[in-house]
């Protein structure tokens, strides 16, 4: 396996331009998620506010959505139809519509009902523009109702239990900051490589059929495919992993993730990700004689990760074909593990399914070798 794995090192020296192509494509996208979601979560998304009633109530009330943080009034509409033409166009992603009267409603001890139209073509800014708005609502309903019932007579002790007679204590698990920084980048990251791997070690064996060197590199295996499929990969598994492991210090270093179990746990299971992305591209290319196709079906392959992981849509949410078919991508199983070690700091007494699961994709490479071999034996007996 030695010399195939010399051979491969040989290769990327006089031709290192897809190496230096990918690296570049890992370290960019770790740049751009770093820079992008380095404040936590989206600030200052534009809304708007349709003011009829011109009080001091909804004066008041832009005043403090201003003081927030998470939105800025971009601007105060005189009609609905201003305020929805502007959400159409993007300048906003919600906006509310204060009603005549609504000051003069409150001060007759009536209900007057507010108006809340948010954008959900954008999901993430028109959910995060909702929470903010529908938050300022109760607060400012609660600030008038408060003032009312001082006026009553009524001591704050005893308009606090009027106001809210249950209080909610919230706590948030594993990302206590509700960053999507810690959300995306320790799943994104790690499956961007992931793919990186699996797609380059799909092309350098694909490439072999293309330049009909096939019988040169496995006469340098001794006619074994399992040897020569992995000594062709294993300069790019120790590349790639070295890649995650310095992506996963600065991380769960300088950049502040959290890590509440153990590195060395998080470093195995980033290395059995890696092995085992390599380990599916073995048997795609194994089985589909064709490089073009071939390399179509794992890219394919490569996307679906991201989709059937869990961490943008959950898998208990899917179909029950769809859970079991999430099974299949190592993307997941590394999801799993990783929120097991580095949130909840669980040992490997906890996450030994994910590992198990990770440690058989290796039984991919079985497979693939064996159709290499049978496709090799065919072509020596022609």
């Amino acid at each position: 396996m030695w010399r195939v794995v010399n051979r491969e090192l040989r290769r990327i020296w006089h031709s290192p331009r897809y190496l230096v192509i990918l690296t570049l494509a890992a370290v960019l996208s770790f740049v751009f998620f770093a820079t992008m979601t380095q404040e936590g979560q989206p600030q200052k998304l534009h809304v708007g506010v349709v003011d009829l009633d011109h009080s001091y109530l909804s004066r008041r009330l832009c005043h403090e959505l201003e003081a927030t943080q998470g939105v800025s009034v971009a601007a105060v509409y005189d009609n609905h139809t201003e305020a929805r033409m502007a959400m159409q166009r993007g300048e906003i992603f919600a906006f509310y519509e204060i009603p005549v009267g609504t000051y003069n409603e409150m001060l007759q001890f009536h209900a007057p009902r507010f108006s809340l139209y948010t954008n959900q073509s954008y999901l993430l800014a028109g959910s995060l523009s909702y929470r903010q708005l529908a938050t300022m609502g109760k607060l400012a309903a609660g600030a008038v109702q408060r003032e009312v019932l001082r006026k009553k007579g009524y001591k704050d002790d005893a308009i606090m239990g009027l106001i809210q007679p249950v209080a909610l204590e919230t706590h948030a698990v594993g990302n206590t900051k509700a960053s999507y920084c810690i959300y995306l980048m320790t799943t994104l990251i790690p499956g961007i490589l992931a793919l990186l791997a699996l797609l380059h070690t799909a092309y350098v064996i694909g490439r072999e059929r293309q330049e009909r060197t096939v019988k040169s590199w496995m006469r340098k295996a001794g006619g074994d495919a399992l040897k020569a499929m992995w000594g062709k990969a294993l300069p790019y598994t120790c590349y790639y992993s070295m890649l995650l492991l310095l992506a996963n210090v600065i991380m769960y270093g300088p950049m502040g993730m959290p890590l509440e179990g153990s590195w060395l746990l998080l470093a195995l299971h980033s290395v059995l990700l890696i092995v085992a992305g390599q380990s599916a591209a073995m048997f795609l290319m194994g089985c589909v004689p064709d490089p073009s196709v071939a390399m179509s079906l794992t890219s394919a392959y490569a996307t679906l990760s991201f989709t059937m992981c869990g961490f943008s849509f959950p898998v208990d949410a899917m179909p029950l074909p769809m859970q079991s078919f999430s099974l299949m991508f190592p993307l997941r199983h590394y999801f799993l593990a990783m929120r097991d070690i580095a949130f909840f700091g669980n040992g490997f007494d906890i996450c030994w399914p994910q590992t198990a699961m990770l440690t058989a994709f290796w039984l991919l490479s079985l497979i693939g070798a064996a159709m290499l071999n049978r496709q090799y034996e065919r072509r020596l007996a022609c």
